[in-house]
């Protein structure tokens, strides 16, 4: 016994030593041991964990390098939205952006943190305990899938927390390849004939959706963390404090984080850092720029895809020459009309590239850009391709102006620019481009996430005839699939039985799913909450819609326009009948203790976590919000609550405990 006693000793210690020396590698830069030293306690514990594995735990060194192969990604439902921040790209731009942020909070005095952008994968990782549990990807922001096994091969990642952490801490981070690992890695791909990948954060994206971890672990894959989500809980009042907390949690933190008084040291430090970039071992296109005063950003709160709290200011992209060959114009689902450059191809910012939109009317304009015209290209945040100027010196002959169509191109319909608008649009929606793109939002991962149901296959069965909008999907047969082109027993097999599964789908991924203009899967969420059943969704008037928090006017018409087509109403009458879910789960059951009511949890709760704390209030008919606001019915209070509670009490909005709180949901 006491042999076995020993041995468990001797695995915690080198456990606790591996990741002490793990820490000083790869997030501090200051190794204590050689690799040779390294190896031999590694080999040490892999020893006795064979001859103990019953005390082999997730946690531990060994565990890196994951096991057999996955099926594929099961998905993760993010507890805060990860949502994508606006971008300036000039001084003007983030002056703009100060003095938005400085109007919604009339009296306070905000400074800023100014941290680097990376190019890599944005990642979400949840501890419990210390122990690394879940680790997604961004994905639509809503939804990610969940990559735990192959971010444990990350050396960066701590697979345990150090020191003393909460019960649970969910902190989000940049997986990305530095520059040099990826040269090493693409020389190696050439040598096994494999091509390369184009740029380094395609390695890290690619790396990170491979099935076996053990090939992920071959990657050279690195990370930095710079956001803790439930900060408040933590006691954390402002961003500077929480890349400390991270640092002291063992996560690796970028060096290069400084505090800005005001808007002026603030572009200060994109000035001084544009040029210093290349000198970095990995990609960064552009700085970070968040009000470092966490308690401010549930004040300047949100739009439905982006923080008012921060935003990106991009650095200057690279730019090619080549040549205009042709425009094209798209028709996407809402029927705007998109005009596209035909490019003879050119490699730029790590790509070859083809096409570049010209947005509207308004921007051909603009740029004076004609077929024939030699011009500049560079990529928009150094990811969208995008034509900078025409290099008007060297038109040596009269080039036509382009103008946009007055017929749709795939219709034929009239094409009109709604007043106040720029952009073109068919509003016939049987048009067939419509009703294609539709089809595709409507079966995409963050919507109804129908696997298989890609854009060949929707061509396939809009111009086949064999559906007319989203509600025929749920009439297709096994036996009309498998007739297709390239579309065998098995695979028609596979896609009836994802369509017939994705019926029960959350009412406010179906109302995400319809392609309402405008309506995101945050604002869907807020619909789904504040109008539970397709019925009450339907019948909500222009200005009900309008008085839902985060909805507003512009959206509000939006709705009412789609829910009072003929053509529309139609196509979710057939969702209806094909069994989709038509209502949340609370208005299923009937009214709950808290029905119609918009309920704010600050600080933390003894009994339950934040995500029981919102299936809860879901499940009693609730809705639970991030802000409190003058619609907020009921703020919850835990420990160290911040200043939600005070902006509840200066609102006069009912406050109680988390017993009162529990007693309720008791009804």
């Amino acid at each position: 016994m006491g042999a076995r006693q020993s041995t468990a000793a001797r695995i915690r210690e080198l456990r606790e030593l591996i990741r002490h020396h793990d820490r000083k590698y790869y997030v501090e830069a200051a190794p204590e041991i050689s690799d040779p030293e390294y190896d031999s306690l590694m080999a040490e514990l892999a020893g006795l964990e064979q001859q103990r594995p019953e005390l082999v735990t997730p946690d531990s060194p060994t565990q890196r390098v994951g096991g057999a192969p996955t099926e594929g990604f099961a998905t993760v439902t993010h507890s805060a939205p990860m949502l994508s921040l606006d971008n300036a790209y000039t001084d003007e731009e983030l002056r703009a952006f100060d003095q938005r942020v400085r109007r919604q909070l009339p009296g306070e005095d905000p400074s800023y943190v100014v941290e680097l952008k990376l190019d890599g994968v944005s990642v979400s990782l949840t501890y419990e305990d210390g122990a690394l549990v879940t680790g997604a990807t961004r994905g639509d922001g809503a939804v990610g899938d969940d990559v735990t096994a192959n971010l444990k091969t990350v050396r960066s990642v701590p697979l345990r927390l150090a020191g003393r952490s909460a019960p649970s801490v969910e902190v989000r981070g940049e997986v990305f390849m530095p520059r040099k690992a990826f040269e090493s890695l693409n020389r190696e791909r050439a040598k096994r004939g494999e091509a390369g990948f184009a740029n380094p954060r395609n390695a890290a994206a690619g790396s990170l959706k491979l099935l076996d971890p053990r090939e992920v672990a071959a990657r050279p894959l690195d990370a930095f963390f710079y956001q803790i989500v439930d900060w408040e809980r933590l006691g954390i009042r402002t961003q500077l404090d929480a890349l400390t907390a991270m640092a002291a949690m063992g996560l690796r933190v970028n060096p290069h984080a400084a505090h800005c008084r005001d808007i002026d040291d603030v572009i200060a430090r994109c000035r001084d850092w544009e040029p210093k970039r290349r000198s970095l071992d990995y990609e960064t296109d552009g700085m970070v720029v968040k009000v470092n005063e966490l308690g401010l950003w549930d004040r300047l709160g949100a739009t439905a895809k982006a923080p008012r709290w921060g935003i990106a200011y991009k650095f200057a992209a690279a730019a090619a020459r080549t040549v205009v060959t042709g425009i094209s114009v798209q028709v996407g689902r809402t029927g705007k009309l998109t005009p596209v450059a035909l490019l003879e191809p050119v490699f730029v910012s790590g790509s070859t590239v083809s096409r570049a939109t010209l947005h509207n009317q308004d921007e051909i304009d603009r740029l004076d850009v004609r077929v024939g015209d030699v011009v500049e290209v560079e990529k928009g945040g150094e990811v969208i391709p995008k034509v900078a100027r025409v290099l008007v010196g060297e038109r040596r002959k009269r080039l036509a102006r382009f103008h946009m169509p007055e017929l749709c191109p795939v219709c034929g319909q009239p094409v009109v620019r709604p007043e106040g608008e720029v952009d073109q649009r068919c509003e016939n929606v049987a048009c067939p481009a419509q009703v294609k793109r539709t089809i595709e939002h409507f079966a995409s991962r963050g919507a109804m996430d129908i696997r298989g149901l890609g854009t060949a296959l929707v061509d396939q069965l809009v111009d086949g005839r064999f559906v007319s909008d989203y509600g025929d999907l749920y009439t297709l047969s096994r036996d009309a699939l498998a007739a297709l082109p390239r579309m065998g027993e098995k695979s028609a097999a596979n896609l009836v039985s994802q369509i017939r599964e994705s019926r029960s789908r959350p009412f406010s991924r179906v109302v995400f799913a319809l392609g309402i203009r405008h309506v995101g899967t945050r604002v869907a969420d807020v619909l789904a909450g504040s109008f539970p059943s397709m019925k009450a969704l339907t019948a909500a008037s222009a200005e009900e819609l309008g008085g839902t928090e985060e909805v507003g006017p512009v959206i509000a018409a939006s709705v009412r326009a789609f829910l009072s087509s003929k053509r529309n109403l139609e196509a979710v009458a057939k969702l209806g009948r094909a069994g989709v879910t038509m209502a949340s789960r609370a208005s299923k059951r009937g009214r709950g203790a808290l029905a119609g009511k918009t309920v704010v949890v600050t600080g933390g709760l003894a009994r339950m976590t934040r995500d029981e704390a919102r299936a809860a209030i879901t499940s009693a008919g609730g809705r639970m919000s991030g802000s409190v606001s003058r619609r907020t019915d009921l703020v919850v209070v835990g420990k160290d609550p911040g200043s939600k509670r005070d902006r509840a009490v200066e609102l006069g909005v009912p406050i109680i405990g988390e017993e009162e709180f529990e007693e309720l949901l008791r009804g």
